[in-house]
């Protein structure tokens, strides 16, 4: 702890949370700009499960770290309660106020109540979205947008702020570096290297941090955007942007993703779909929990169907190659979600909370707005505006992987096949190895 009276009065502590990045951070521009001290801070709480994205948590907030050093900053990480940990270092620090990003799930809004409940001052900035979530009502009335093309419409319709440049510096407080915790001077914690956050390890090929996802964005902005509109749903180009990690932890602003094209483009259109159901959770933040829109039915309870399904044993290889993909990579095609989802909901009959539950585990840019919200619309709970539709797992193989590259790649026991046999196998009297199919496929 500093000695009373070594740190000024005009220190704020900036709270990163879902936004690891220096560059467009309104709460930290704001930070650097008021003429004060500034403390970055980064707690690990264990109410927030890391999972298979602990390697990549680590990456960014190394990355991170390193960011803050270039301008003469540092990244503070504690391990506990958030807020109590927030507390404890503005003691410590003697900070006057908290910046932070504004989020929207049942966690972050309890964490906001506490915090401005607290002795201190909190101010909470836009940087999740494009547009944040409260910006945005319906003419006719109403908290939020409950249908997706009247709310596109309004978004896309709406003035947008300037991206923000990454500070030129951070100061922090004289003296600070005697108050980090043993080992932090070296890293991120004693002995913490990548990948040594509990859970999972991550996917080898991709790495967290802000310098990453902007060359990716680069990359997409290069080689991947004219082709999105006619490609985008072809499972084996894999012609998607694989930015939502990225997202999902803020290492990019998701203003300055939208930015590389204009606003009419179906890449942009996506973007708006996160801003969509984050508005939706900030109304509704049980929407990882509870029916959006209750409906009455009965959902199967079986556990071996759970597991095959899972372990991309169902038999039929479309599902079964998503399944396998989550498992290796810690992501999915974003049609791939579609077609397994509805296969474990519409086709097994499963609580669709089930599914969400194993997505919000594995998947690197698990996050509960877009997960839950994605969720909801398959089973017909939540915004879709046809809530009894059905997706055939065999039409849509043929319609989206019509040479079965998606399966070949990713369920090798049919990887000799032609491609209707490789669809549908139990044509040719089954696959050694491979299970037979466990709804009647069709």
């Amino acid at each position: 702890m500093q000695p009373q009276g070594a740190v000024p009065m005009d220190t704020v502590i900036v709270l990163f949370t879902r936004d690891l990045r220096v560059r467009d951070h309104p709460a930290l521009t704001a930070a650097c700009a008021r003429g004060g001290h500034v403390v970055p801070l980064f707690v690990l709480d264990p109410k927030v499960p890391a999972g298979r994205r602990a390697g990549f948590l680590t990456d960014c907030l190394a990355d991170l770290r390193a960011s803050l050093r270039a301008r003469a900053g540092d990244l503070l990480v504690r391990r506990g309660d958030t807020v109590a940990e927030t507390m404890r270092l503005a003691a410590e620090v003697g900070a006057s106020e908290v910046y932070a990003s504004a989020d929207v799930s049942a966690l972050a809004r309890g964490r906001e109540r506490r915090l401005a409940g607290e002795r201190i001052g909190l101010r909470l900035f836009p940087g999740l979205t494009i547009v944040p979530p409260r910006e945005l009502l319906p003419s006719g009335g109403g908290d939020h947008y409950r249908v997706f093309t009247p709310y596109w419409r309004a978004w896309a319709a709406h003035p947008r702020r300037p991206v923000l440049p990454a500070p030129s510096r951070v100061p922090l407080p004289p003296g600070l570096e005697h108050g980090l915790e043993p080992g932090l001077e070296h890293g991120l914690e004693p002995g913490l290297e990548p990948g040594d956050l509990p859970g999972h390890a991550p996917h080898p090929a991709l790495r967290g941090g802000e310098p990453a996802a902007r060359a990716r964005l680069e990359l997409w902005r290069r080689e991947g955007l004219d082709g999105y509109a006619d490609g985008h749903d072809d499972l084996a180009g894999d012609r998607t942007s694989r930015l939502s990690p990225y997202l999902r932890f803020g290492c990019l602003s998701p203003l300055e993703a939208a930015c590389v094209a204009p606003v009419e483009h179906p890449f942009v259109r996506q973007l708006c779909w996160r801003d969509f159901f984050h508005q939706v959770t900030l109304a509704f933040p049980a929407i990882g929990r509870r029916d959006y829109r209750p409906r009455p039915r009965r959902w199967r309870d079986d556990a071996e169907a759970v597991s095959a399904w899972k372990a991309g044993m169902t038999g039929i290889p479309i599902v079964d190659a998503g399944m396998r993909q989550l498992l290796a990579e810690g992501w999915m095609h974003n049609r791939a979600r579609m077609i397994v989802a509805d296969y474990l909901v519409n086709h097994l009959g499963v609580d669709w909370r089930v599914g969400a539950a194993h997505f919000f585990d594995l998947l690197l840019d698990g996050d509960v707005a877009d997960n839950g919200g994605n969720w909801q619309w398959i089973a017909g709970t939540g915004n879709s505006p046809r809530p009894g539709r059905v997706l055939n797992p065999l039409r849509q193989a043929r319609r989206f992987d019509p040479v079965s590259g998606y399966i070949h790649r990713y369920v090798p026991e049919l990887a000799g096949l032609a491609p209707a046999e490789a669809r549908e196998p139990w044509r040719i009297g089954g696959v050694r190895g491979y299970p037979a199919p466990l709804t009647a496929p069709g």
